[in-house]
């Protein structure tokens, strides 16, 4: 008898364990699923995202990484995914040429869209500076989307993030402000210490493999020449790459930069042809799965760019 009383006070104990248990469980689901679900177009704009959302968002970036993003379409499956997003985050200065087919097509009506360069002083590209650019104006239109790369553009695109969850997520307005006033000051030092590492310099001229630069070289008074144009899958004919080789003569280019997402055959061509080394300017339009897993980020990658830009010109 003592027994059975035994054994019908603990069976309670043991419902009650099991169902604490199972509602920790479902809390904990219930908060993955309570995040905010943000798609960004791309990696910048991801890491932003993420920066600023912290914890109450769940940021998906479209383009894979390692994937150059000028390559990439938009599949069915990201199209699916995206009917059931709350953000879309897109830079909006003609880098992605599926936005507005996206935007116009997707039975999700709740969906918020953030175009992060709105506000920006677009670069418009001039007809005479395009160097055989009609696959440029056909993916870019006739402007220069690389706006991120000025480090006064990426401050303002992250404040556009930022203003976007403030208004979607009200209750939670003073996490996002504090997030980005923490790296809203990141911004202003890597901007300072550009100023400062290359404010001395007074031949400031480099060549590029892809003429993404135009923001950042604005920024520091420095004259990009690109061997390709805007999108870096087009070939230079034998005309561009005897102007290349003449220029960097003529200039004393000692460095011929070139991206990790692109093949370096071209850039190393005509380092060889001029005796001069290669080496990496990153447009950070994507990360490698290797950067990724080694927590490079944008400040990251744009001090190793700082590192690069001086070495070629000191």
């Amino acid at each position: 008898m003592k027994k059975i009383i035994s054994l019908l006070l603990v069976i309670p104990m043991l419902l009650t364990i099991g169902c604490s248990k199972g509602s920790k469980e479902k809390t904990e689901v219930e908060n993955t699923e309570g995040k905010i679900k943000i798609y960004t177009s791309i990696y910048p704009l991801y890491d932003f995202a993420k920066k600023v959302g912290g914890d109450k968002v769940d940021v998906t970036n479209l383009v894979p990484a390692g994937t150059e993003p000028h390559d990439w379409e938009i599949s069915t499956n990201d199209i699916v995914n995206l009917e059931k997003a709350n953000m879309l985050i897109y830079n909006g200065a003609g880098i992605e040429n599926w936005t507005d087919k996206v935007i116009n097509t997707l039975d999700n009506k709740d969906i918020v869209y953030v175009k992060t360069s709105e506000g920006l002083d677009i670069h418009k590209v001039a007809e005479e500076d395009s160097h055989n650019h009609e696959e440029d104006r056909h993916n870019h239109g006739s402007y220069d989307p690389h706006t991120w790369l000025s480090i006064k553009n990426a401050k303002k695109e992250m404040g556009n993030i930022k203003n976007a969850l403030v208004k979607y997520d009200s209750e939670n307005a003073d996490y996002y402000e504090e997030n980005y006033e923490t790296y809203a000051k990141k911004f202003d030092e890597l901007d300072k210490k550009y100023s400062d590492t290359l404010g001395s310099i007074e031949d400031k001229t480099i060549i590029v493999a892809h003429e993404a630069f135009g923001y950042l070289c604005e920024e520091y008074d420095i004259e990009q020449v690109g061997i390709e144009g805007l999108t870096p899958d087009s070939e230079p004919d034998p005309a561009r790459m005897s102007q290349i080789i003449k220029f960097a003569k003529e200039n004393n280019v000692k460095t011929i930069f070139f991206e990790e997402l692109v093949s370096p055959k071209v850039a190393q061509t005509i380092a060889n042809e001029i005796k001069a080394k290669t080496a990496v300017l990153n447009p950070l339009e994507g990360l490698t799965e290797e950067q990724i897993n080694n927590d490079e980020d944008y400040f990251t990658i744009m001090e190793q760019n700082l590192e690069a830009l001086y070495e070629s010109m000191k």
